[in-house]
């Protein structure tokens, strides 16, 4: 098709939106609902083929270390028992519903792959189609891509390795030993798993653990001032959450779940960092070289934001925001790592985050003025949901 012929059928395919969300996750229906609620008009463009995909393909016995009821979006609690950790799949059955109660316009099975701006707008590729917006929030999470070591391609052919994204259960490894790679939560949590089956090595430094478990009796005590703490005192709107946020952003959490105890009665034998391979085998930073079949790469993910074309990142390649406001007008952010507080990127507290996000497009767009709410159900109905599913089981 000559060039003249690609343009034009791209003009005629092009779809105008008031207001793109790149991301159908939580902090995607999140930003969805409040944006309704201000009267806006808005598009959702979900990756997934169906809406909770993101946590369906997770392992299968991973569970929220919050309990149900700081697990809510807004506007619909989070069914079942209130001191509940959910699952997987209750968290994703959860987005789904949400996305239902209030009638959320998304496109599944469209993943973005190019946003860049010309003249007051922004242009937006996800294949073949094609979408021009006066704002675009990108709700997808800043580490989208799993990160492996260069010299993971060095080992042994033979050997199985899985990243952390790509692991479901045990019964995916061959058999002998494991060599866990990255001590933190979803290593030491994979690492115990896969100890009931397979001789199991952990490696990396031990980030410390939460003094309690998650669902404990002293952890139900300690959770609402811990929540506050998370929400409101980590967070950029007072001087202690500010000058926490440049250490946070690089720090590794502690265990919540997992206790040494519970690694040492399972087995788990403990080691060093990974540094290198020598003859197809890992190499300790001690100098060890450990033969397994197995390896788990449970060393997180690194930003994939070289799909948008705008300079709004720093050198390592993050993200430059206040709040999820970039320097381009009508660019936000929003599910990011301590984005204003250390609660932003978990799912019960994105909903503050994006509500703020909400008003400043709505401000934007109208100065004072706030529309009509464009939810699909009544806010009566809405409250009915949040009062009958607040008592289910």
């Amino acid at each position: 098709m000559p060039s003249h012929q690609r343009a034009l059928y791209r003009h005629l395919m092009l779809e105008q939106v008031e207001t793109l969300i790149v991301g159908g996750g939580q902090a995607g229906l999140a930003t969805g609902y409040h944006l309704a609620r201000l009267g806006q008009s808005f598009l959702i463009l979900d990756a997934n083929e169906r809406t909770g995909d993101s946590w369906r393909k997770r392992w299968d016995s991973l569970r929220l270390f919050t309990p149900a009821y700081l697990s809510s979006l807004p506007g619909l609690d989070f069914p079942g028992l209130r001191s509940h950790c959910p699952t997987r799949n209750e968290i994703a059955d959860y987005l789904e519903a949400y996305a239902a109660q209030f009638d959320l316009p998304i496109r599944r099975g469209l993943s973005v792959d190019s946003v860049s701006k010309a003249n007051d707008h922004f242009m937006i590729s996800a294949g073949d189609r094609h979408f021009e917006a006066k704002n675009v929030v990108l709700a997808t999470g800043a580490y989208q891509a799993p990160y492996v070591p260069n010299f993971a391609a060095q080992l042994d052919p033979g050997i199985t390795q899985l990243h952390s994204s790509q692991y479901r259960r045990p019964s995916q490894l061959a058999d002998g030993d494991v060599l866990v790679v990255g001590a933190a939560n979803s290593g030491a949590e994979m690492a115990l798993e896969v100890s009931a089956t397979h001789r199991t090595w952990l490696s990396g430094r031990h980030p410390g653990s939460e003094p309690t478990r998650p669902g404990s009796r002293v952890d139900r005590l300690l959770t609402p001032p811990f929540w506050l703490f998370l929400s409101r005192v980590a967070s950029v709107t007072n001087p202690i959450g500010r000058r926490m946020r440049p250490q946070m952003i690089k720090a590794t959490l502690p265990l919540g779940r997992v206790k040494l105890k519970d690694l040492e009665s399972a087995g788990v034998v403990r080691l060093p960092r990974t540094i290198s391979a020598r003859h197809g085998r890992p190499v300790m930073e001690d100098g060890r070289v450990v033969e397994v079949p197995n390896v788990v790469w449970c060393t997180g993910y690194r930003a994939t934001f070289d799909w948008v074309h705008l300079d709004v990142f720093d050198q390592e390649g993050q993200p430059v925001h206040d709040r999820g406001a970039t320097g381009v007008p009508g660019l936000y952010f929003v599910g990011l790592f301590f984005l204003s507080s250390l609660a932003s990127s978990l799912v019960g507290g994105v909903g503050r985050d994006a509500e703020y996000i909400a008003r400043h497009i709505a401000r934007t767009d109208t100065g004072s003025t706030i529309r009509r709410p464009l939810l699909g159900r009544t806010q009566a109905a809405a409250t009915s949901a949040r009062t009958s599913s607040s008592t289910s089981t």
